[in-house]
């Protein structure tokens, strides 16, 4: 097993809301997390403002976590800047960051007044200035936002593995096949803690439904079997079911081992609302903290 399949353990949550960590709350919240015993706390990157100030917050409040960027906008990114930083989290807190890169889209590059080019090949020649800068960030310390068999492979090769969002479980299953055990795949999984099929199913497209249109990722669920009734505006029931698990903590229990039975090696709990605000939900990762005893690493060669 790979270092940092061992620092992210097999559940971790992933929150928008943990974003601007040096409010009193969150670091609260994130202590919090950190003494329920969650491994891994990840956080979105974005296009970039404020992300490692944020990170470097949360490695403080929560002393024992590993703190993940999932993901982080390469546009605007100097390899060289990025590499100094992330050397100097790792000098003061430890090793405990791990760095998520994605390619993002093309008004991303535009706004950083760059071509956005071919996805992979742009991503190779930045992890290129990456490995080369004075500081560079280690390739088992960083990750890809990787959906496609490209980027994956990408990944595979370059870094210690890659973050899918939007997937269901069947999704590892298939690129397992294709890159065999060592590369950590780490899913992010939207919750939903309401048994209520109307009311759940709504929380879910006010928080993911939008992604569904995005071309990205219409492509890779085509791959896997959506159809175009299923790709409509927020999605179908059947493609929401899949790719979000709610109902109660068994219910969601059941999809964390789905996709570890799979192939995913870390899932990361991202909790939606249906009153979601700015409010951290902090009720919810307390129950979903009673689940981190029922699930154990994934062995290399069982899936």
């Amino acid at each position: 097993m790979n270092d940092v399949k061992r620092t992210l353990g097999t559940v971790g949550i992933w929150s928008m809301e943990l974003r601007g960590a040096a409010r009193p709350e969150v670091r609260e919240a994130a202590a919090e997390l950190d003494q329920l015993g969650f491994p891994a706390l990840w956080i979105p990157g974005l296009d970039g403002p404020g992300a490692l100030d944020d990170v470097e917050h949360l490695l403080v409040a929560a002393p024992r976590a590993t703190v993940a960027l999932g993901v982080l906008s390469m546009w605007g990114q100097d390899p060289t800047t990025l590499g100094s930083r992330w050397a100097a989290l790792d000098s003061a807190y430890g090793p405990r960051a791990v760095l998520g890169l994605g390619v993002s889209n093309a008004h991303s590059a535009a706004n950083a007044g760059q071509d956005y080019g071919k996805p992979t090949v742009s991503m190779r020649r930045f992890l290129d200035g990456l490995d080369a800068a004075p500081h560079p960030v280690p390739a088992d310390r960083r990750l890809l936002g990787a959906l496609g068999p490209k980027m994956v492979d990408l990944a595979a090769a370059r870094t210690a593995g890659w973050h899918p969002f939007l997937v269901p479980p069947e999704y590892a299953a298939v690129q397992r096949a294709r890159v065999g055990d060592e590369p950590l795949v780490a899913p992010h999984l939207a919750v939903v803690l309401d048994r209520d099929p109307g009311r759940a199913r709504a929380a879910a497209r006010d928080g993911i439904g939008t992604f569904i249109g995005f071309p990205a990722y219409r492509s890779n669920l085509a791959r896997l079997g959506y159809g175009e009734e299923d790709l409509i505006p927020g999605g179908s029931d059947r493609l929401i079911d899949a790719l979000v698990a709610w109902g109660d903590l068994d219910d969601v229990a059941d999809r964390i081992q789905a996709h570890l039975d799979a192939g995913a090696d870390h899932v990361t709990l991202h909790v939606l609302r249906p009153d979601a605000g700015t409010d951290l939900p902090r009720q919810q990762w307390r129950e979903l903290a009673t689940l981190l005893p029922h699930f154990t690493p994934r062995t290399p060669g069982t899936d």
